[in-house]
């Protein structure tokens, strides 16, 4: 395992994350809005990036994520409340997806990115959550707020794709804002310091291991 620590500042250990509540779908700022999945069927992009069959549609080449900084931060904060109402309602995430994609109106290089992050998350999920457990093992992850447990997710799927262009440095800096704007008080340092334990023993993309 090639070892990533000199490659970044030191990063402080984990803190006392929050703990998942009845009442935490209610306190993520419009992430659950009522009515937000309540569509009909799901539109055809939808369904291509996130539907079971097709869930390597995006994935293929590192062009089909290209986007701008800014673009691509408005895609992970729209990931981050697609996985969130997913986990929290138990939505279907094609709806959830076509519902959010649809308020934002993203050009087709930033909507072919957060249909990567959003199908990638979902269909290693399990994996994912795997790695958490190992990453943060006095943490039970469904004991994690809803926030801190997509945050995770989404930021090892995105340090760990073989097809992701994004600096490593970015993707922790993008998930402790995340956790900054929609989490606990507790929720960035939490985030950072996960990460920083997940990308010493994480195979990052063979440009940046």
């Amino acid at each position: 395992m090639i070892d990533h620590s000199q490659r970044l500042m030191e990063l402080p250990a984990a803190a006392e994350p929050a703990v998942a509540g009845e009442d935490d779908c209610a306190r993520f700022r419009g992430v659950a809005k009522e009515g937000a999945c309540t569509g009909g069927s799901r539109s055809a992009s939808g369904a291509a990036a996130v539907g079971r069959e097709e869930s390597d549609r995006w994935n293929g080449s590192g062009e089909s994520v290209v986007g701008r900084p800014a673009e691509r931060r408005r895609a992970r904060r729209t990931a981050l409340q697609v996985l969130y109402e997913v986990d929290c309602t138990g939505h279907r995430p094609g709806i959830a997806l076509d519902y959010r994609q649809a308020e934002e109106k993203y050009g087709a290089e930033t909507l072919a990115f957060l249909y990567w992050l959003v199908s990638g998350v979902i269909r290693y999920r399990a994996d994912l959550d795997a790695l958490i457990g190992r990453y943060a093992p006095e943490w039970p992850v469904g004991k994690l707020a809803i926030v801190d447990r997509n945050v995770l997710r989404l930021s090892i799927f995105e340090l760990s794709s073989p097809d992701a262009d994004a600096p490593p440095k970015v993707v922790i800096n993008e998930a402790v804002e995340l956790a900054k704007t929609f989490g606990s008080d507790s929720s960035p340092r939490f985030v950072n310091g996960v990460l920083g334990t997940a990308l010493r023993e994480i195979s990052l993309p063979p440009k940046y291991g």
